[in-house]
């Protein structure tokens, strides 16, 4: 299994970025006629945590998970980071590829 850091270009200051999980999401309840104290945390999977970057990122997260989905999962690591997780090389390598050829340096794969 090899698993590679998901960078895109800051729309700001235009240098890779790449959202990290610092806590996990906390859902709470709001009820119609009483009060729920009831706050649920929730780690968000790859894919959620990639479409919070919209507004961040110089494209599009949607049309980023649409390319990076055939080629390899999308997963949140240890620390939190936005990672894709591949089988094999030549995957790393047919993303690699897909990103370039779709969106030029504006979406980067890094360790």
């Amino acid at each position: 299994m090899i698993r590679l850091r998901l960078f895109g270009r800051c729309r700001i200051y235009h240098d890779p970025v790449s959202p990290v999980l610092k806590a996990p999401a906390q859902i709470g309840w709001d009820a119609w006629f009483r009060s729920i104290d009831l706050v649920t945390p929730r780690r968000l999977k790859g894919k959620e945590l990639l479409l919070r970057t919209r507004g961040w990122w110089t494209v599009e997260p949607s049309e980023v998970a649409e390319v990076v989905e055939p080629h390899g999962r999308l997963v949140v690591g240890e620390k939190g980071e936005l990672m894709v997780e591949f089988e094999n090389q030549p995957a790393v390598e047919a993303l690699s590829a897909a990103l370039s050829e779709r969106f030029g340096g504006q979406v980067l794969l890094a360790p």
